[in-house]
């Protein structure tokens, strides 16, 4: 895999290439009176997930007030602030059974409504801004990407990338080159993205400027397969396929990628070896797997380049949250822009043994083409030598019957219909001997929206102690923990300072993060506490009993329970949980506890 650093700002004439100036965009709608924007689809969520959960308020007091007939204070109003929503206000009003289900059913696959669709939606349920009550307009395109312009003149004009990827398909021959010719292969980058959001919202989850990390891996389309499947095959995913979406139907299905690819529910190995990729890391990086699907795009969703999608989404207090997405890009990418540079952007392949084929080839009377259609010409001729054989068939017939044929151009500067004649072209079968294939790889990547997962791992690593909800931590694992381990000196005797910063120092050669707390006028349990506060997985405590025998103790923040061994074995224990080769419960199995009942209860 190659890291590559490439340019923010794209020339427009690359993303006009890549479909993005035409169609990278969303749906946007008005509001009629103040002019406020809404996301067309964020909106007509929100409204009906609004209304769903008045429906479901209003059962609960219908309830309460059943069983409470004889106590009507027993019966609690709905708190307005409480109960205010992105889709507004939750008023508490029952909705009919078949209203509730239709309702699910639109919100299961609101991602494949266009235009038209989230146009009827909003006329059909009256949905309208739900800050104001005002109607909202029809939804409308809106390109998503900010345009600038290149140089002094400004006649050069172009956007600020809205994604990493472009940057790597036009470098692809120097990539190929650099890994010597060899498929398959992969480039990755990290870095700042920019998309114009209608209406950025919700902290880190809908930013105009956000941090991307992609891997573009190029393949042979003919052969997708992944040398490490294996490895992952076995392993079970929540996928959510297209199929039981467009049936109103959001529960995921555990399925083991191998039998995913095996069904054709995940189109090929490689793309299934990502997705256990991605699974993986993020269990890694400490998101609990209840609160993660893999969702495949929508026909109506699936992005102009891709010919499968899925997306890693994680459940937040926000709902489900796309954080990483893993498309099969085909050869789109590479094909549009070789097509527009007239640079091939290819694999060269030795054939074992030639290949032997018949194929219908055009070729061209220059004396004859060339005069007749003058500037025309060239284009002609690579239009006639792109087509496939039943394409040159169709021609061929038509030479024969109607004394011509008709050739349309488009997206070139000689626009136009075009006669062909007999006496201009000849087309017959050739045998053709090929030593080397060349073909166009196909490209699988998956790409990390990396704010979305760092604010998905804070929620679902925020935890309060039981019986003390003042008592906060986070449980990051130590993997993403800012600080691996915290170095604290019981108090303030000056007896303490060398060895603390001894520890401290052993720590940091052996490449563990430290950070040393030695704020003496605070208790120890205050000092546990607020490093709990940080995330720091791991707490050594240099005592008095450390003069005496050169022991320290080990905490571990989420079941605060401490053991006590010698310097040199507590910081070798750190370096080992920090890396993973071992677990706490192991180290508890070798080591008695030590009492910790009076330093966690004076926090």
């Amino acid at each position: 895999m190659l890291e590559v650093d490439c340019s923010i700002m794209t020339p427009a004439e690359v993303l006009k290439t890549s479909g993005h100036v035409e169609k990278f965009a969303d749906w946007m709608c008005k509001d009629t009176k103040d002019g406020s924007v809404m996301r067309a689809d964020h909106l007509v969520e929100a409204v009906l997930e609004a209304r769903l959960e008045g429906d479901a308020l209003a059962r609960k007091m219908a309830g309460a007030t059943i069983n409470c007939e004889a106590s009507p204070a027993a019966v609690a109003k709905p708190d307005a602030k409480k109960n205010k929503k992105k889709g507004g206000p939750i008023a508490a009003t029952k909705l009919d059974d078949a209203a509730i289900e239709e309702y699910k059913f639109i919100l299961a696959q609101i991602d494949n409504y266009d235009g038209k669709g989230l146009a009827d939606l909003i006329t059909k349920y009256d949905i309208r801004n739900p800050d104001t009550g005002n109607a909202v307009t029809a939804p409308a395109m809106f390109n998503l990407m900010f345009e600038s312009s290149i140089g002094p003149s400004g006649n050069l004009k172009g956007y600020l990338r809205p994604e990493t990827a472009q940057g790597q398909f036009v470098n692809f021959s120097r990539l190929l080159e650099f890994n010597n010719q060899k498929m398959p292969f992969a480039s990755a980058m990290v870095g700042r993205s920019f998309r114009n959001e209608i209406a950025p919202r919700q902290g880190l989850l809908r930013v105009r400027e956000f941090t991307m990390a992609e891997v573009e891996h190029y393949v042979d389309p003919n052969n997708k397969d992944h040398p490490r499947f294996d490895e992952v095959a076995h392993i079970e995913l929540p996928l959510l396929p297209s199929q039981v979406q467009l049936d109103g139907k959001t529960t995921p299905i555990m399925t083991r990628i191998g039998d995913a690819v095996t069904s054709g529910t995940v189109d090929n190995q490689t793309l299934g070896y990502f997705l256990a990729r991605i699974y993986l890391y993020l269990m890694a990086v400490g998101i609990k797997h209840e609160l993660l699907r893999f969702r495949q795009h929508l026909p109506n969703e699936m992005a102009h380049y891709a010919t499968d999608c899925w997306d890693a989404e994680i459940k937040t207090s926000h709902g489900w949250i796309e954080c990483v997405g893993c498309a099969d890009r085909s050869a789109y990418d590479l094909t549009k822009h070789s097509a527009y540079t007239k640079e091939k952007l290819c694999v060269r392949e030795n054939l074992p043994e030639p290949l032997v084929t018949e194929k219908l080839v055009c070729e061209t009377n220059s004396k004859v083409f060339g005069p007749k259609l003058k500037r025309a010409a060239k284009p002609v001729q690579e239009y006639l030598e792109s087509l496939s054989d039943a394409d040159l068939t169709s021609i061929q017939s038509a030479l024969s019957t109607d004394g011509k044929a008709t050739v349309v151009l488009s997206g070139t500067p000689t626009d136009g219909e075009y006669d062909i004649t007999p006496d201009m072209v000849a087309i017959e079968v050739r045998t053709i001997t090929e030593h080397v294939r060349e073909y166009t790889p196909n490209v699988i990547e998956p790409s990390f929206g990396v704010g979305r997962i760092l604010y998905s791992l804070l929620e679902h690593s925020f935890n309060v102690r039981a019986g003390d909800e003042q008592r906060s931590f986070f449980s990051f694992k130590p993997a993403v923990a800012p600080f691996k381990c915290l170095v604290l000196p019981l108090s303030g005797h000056p007896s303490f300072a060398k060895p603390l910063q001894d520890v401290a120092r052993r720590l940091r050669a052996g490449g563990v993060p430290a950070r040393v707390d030695d704020a003496a006028s605070a208790s120890i349990g205050r000092r546990y506490a607020r490093n709990d506060e940080l995330g720091t997985p791991f707490a050594i405590t240099v005592d008095f009993q450390t003069a005496d025998d050169g022991t320290v103790t080990l905490r571990e923040r989420d079941t605060t329970k401490q053991i006590r061994a010698s310097v040199d074995e507590i910081v070798e224990l750190v370096k080992c949980l920090v890396n993973g080769s071992t677990s706490w419960d192991e180290v508890l199995s070798k080591h008695p506890l030590v009492n910790t009942s009076t330093s966690d209860s004076t926090a």
